[in-house]
């Protein structure tokens, strides 16, 4: 079997889908002819007919409605926003439509779309095209927000968004897209949403991460572990709703936890974690919860972009410091 990147995962589950239900439809900005600005949907307007795989005006408020629309009448839409930081206009019709059909509607109709969003810093892009907004829709009742962190768990995962009943926000790791292979059988086996991943088991800290940190992360826990250091991995995966009880059963065991994550540490969701784990775990812990993020800013442009993403040498003191603190 082939081994195949992150991003090539995405076409494939985005191919299986299209294949096996009529009633999946991809739209964005230049992902029919172009096959996306990361090649994302390649292939799949030859394969399928420009009516399944609709190239749209550069007007992602349009995309986001015109997704809604199809959504409630039955279709399965894939919308992209073509970069994270063009979201904002789609903000409107995700939040105050698609969110909400489920409740406002009692029930009667659902909005099962699927936003794609290449997502994160660390590829040298400028403003715009950077971003790590994924705390702004982890606060919206009515979404899931998930975000893979491997070519097996994005092809898993994307076919679970898609066959899910609600709208789902699919974050994708760009720094990632095609940093690795790993063999990803087209068996249309979905993963389960709403659970986190345990990587790596350990003992002594937990290390809770998602999206391209996961990277830097395990890559921690191997330096951690030449110094005598087990250190737990959890890949959290689906953000919202938030499978809590997998990483209080390993603060549990292990009394310690750094959260890392891109995104500005103020609100950031590490936040969220934290908090769980002050109000559900407090007793297990025996060191201050420490988090790994980016800063309360814009991210810095190209020279400065990889000081701002979190490091393994960040990381790894802060585990140190929780070792320290017990």
């Amino acid at each position: 079997m082939a081994q195949i990147t992150l991003i090539e995962a995405i076409t494939q589950a985005l191919a299986h889908e299209m294949a096996n239900d009529a009633s999946v439809v991809v739209l964005g900005e230049d992902v029919g002819v172009n096959g996306g600005v990361f090649r994302a949907t390649a292939g799949l307007s030859e394969k399928f007919g420009t009516q399944r795989v609709l190239d749209t005006p550069l007007d992602e408020t349009t995309i986001a409605g015109v997704a809604v629309g199809m959504a409630v009448q039955g279709m399965r839409p894939v919308a992209e926003a073509q970069f994270d930081g063009f979201v904002y206009p789609m903000v409107d019709h995700i939040v105050c439509h698609a969110a909400r059909f489920r409740t406002r509607t009692r029930g009667r109709l659902s909005c099962p779309l699927v936003l794609r969003v290449p997502w994160g810093g660390g590829i040298r892009a400028p403003e715009h095209h950077s971003e790590a907004n994924e705390a702004i829709f982890t606060n919206v009742p009515g979404l899931r927000v998930v975000m893979p962190s491997s070519p097996s768990r994005a092809y898993g995962m994307l076919l679970a968004a898609i066959r899910d009943p609600d709208p789902v926000i699919f974050f994708e790791p760009k720094r990632i897209y095609r940093q690795y292979k790993e063999e990803v059988p087209d068996d249309g086996e979905a993963l389960p949403l709403d659970v986190c991943f345990v990587l790596r088991d350990g003992t002594d800290v937990t290390l809770v991460t998602w999206g391209a940190q996961v990277k830097e992360t395990l890559e921690a826990a191997d330096a951690l572990a030449k110094e005598g250091v087990s250190a737990e991995v959890i890949d959290v995966a689906t953000l919202k709703p938030l499978d809590f009880d997998t990483i209080h059963e390993s603060v549990k065991k292990t009394g310690r936890c750094v959260i890392v994550h891109e995104a500005p540490r103020t609100a950031g969701f590490g936040a969220e974690v934290a908090a769980r784990l002050a109000e559900h775990a407090m007793y297990d812990l025996v060191a201050p919860v420490e988090r790994v993020t980016g800063y309360d800013t814009h991210i810095p442009l190209f020279r400065l972009e990889m000081k701002y993403l979190p490091s393994v040498e960040r990381i790894v003191a802060a585990a140190k410091r929780t070792l320290a603190a017990s």
